[in-house]
């Protein structure tokens, strides 16, 4: 076996559109477990989101990485092995940039977010991850009030201004902030040392499997860090260009990408 642990984007990259996984790369999962290796899923979604979709496909044991990496939990206990978060000046810095910009603004606080507008796009945000949110019109004066630990801000955004807004975020904001996006409409703001590279480092560590025994696919900007770090780089073909550039490319998340990378590079079958 090429890679013994192999690390999985969830969406738009291990689940279709319809927001399912095909019985193909469900089947090459469990081969590949059963082989010895290891698969894990690295998503931005909060922790109580991604738990109930891994064990509904079989993965009912190992780790759960949320939040870019920032939350590690045990998938069989939910225990949680990391919990990271801002600062509460920082997330407040975070809030208020977005806040003032007019933005519908998510704050996410461990088990927990927070939506400063109630609107068609808050529920089809609840809909695909299976969270419901709770309404805050003003997200930075519940934060100072509560002091509660703010791990995540996002900002939704129509597709065509995502860009435009990811950069003009990350240069306001400064180099105390790691800004990335994880579909074509949200702009995430996490603190600066949180994102997808040290959830590879951690699971390389926690398992004692060297980096360049270990895999990584993923389509958005935000699976960039986890690709460069991992020793083994997979983009399905719905993947940003940038990704892309820096991987093998297989097959899209419609067309069982997953299982190419795990069949016939992982595995090399």
């Amino acid at each position: 076996m090429r890679y013994q642990l192999f690390l999985s984007d969830f969406d738009g990259t291990l689940v279709r559109s319809d927001g399912t996984v095909s019985e193909t790369n469900r089947r090459a999962i469990a081969r590949y477990r059963e082989a010895g290796g290891i698969f894990a899923v690295v998503t931005g979604r909060m922790m109580t989101s991604i738990l109930p979709r891994l064990r509904e496909l079989g993965l009912d044991d190992g780790l759960a990485v949320a939040y870019q990496g920032a939350m590690i939990a045990d998938v069989r206990t939910g225990a949680i092995l990391k919990n990271g978060g801002f600062l509460e000046d920082h997330a407040l810095k975070a809030i208020r940039l977005f806040e003032k910009k007019g933005y519908h603004v998510h704050v996410y606080t461990g088990d927990d977010f927070y939506s400063n507008i109630d609107d068609e796009y808050l529920r089809a945000y609840e809909e695909i991850c299976r969270v419901k949110g709770k309404i805050e019109p003003h997200l930075s004066d519940m934060v100072s009030s509560k002091s509660v630990n703010v791990i995540k801000v996002l900002a939704m955004v129509p597709a065509e201004e995502r860009e435009r807004v990811r950069a003009e975020t990350e240069r306001e904001l400064g180099g105390e902030f790691y800004v990335t996006c994880s579909s074509s409409f949200l702009v995430e703001v996490m603190p600066r040392d949180e994102n997808k590279a040290g959830a590879v480092d951690f699971l390389s560590d926690y398992y004692r499997i060297p980096r360049e025994k270990t895999a990584a696919i993923g389509d958005q900007l935000n699976d960039l860090p986890m690709l460069e770090r991992a020793g083994g780089k997979f983009a399905v073909s719905n993947a940003e260009a940038a990704l892309k550039e820096k991987a093998i490319v297989v097959s899209s998340c419609e067309e069982d990408g997953v299982a190419e990378a795990l069949m016939k590079y992982a595995m090399g079958e």
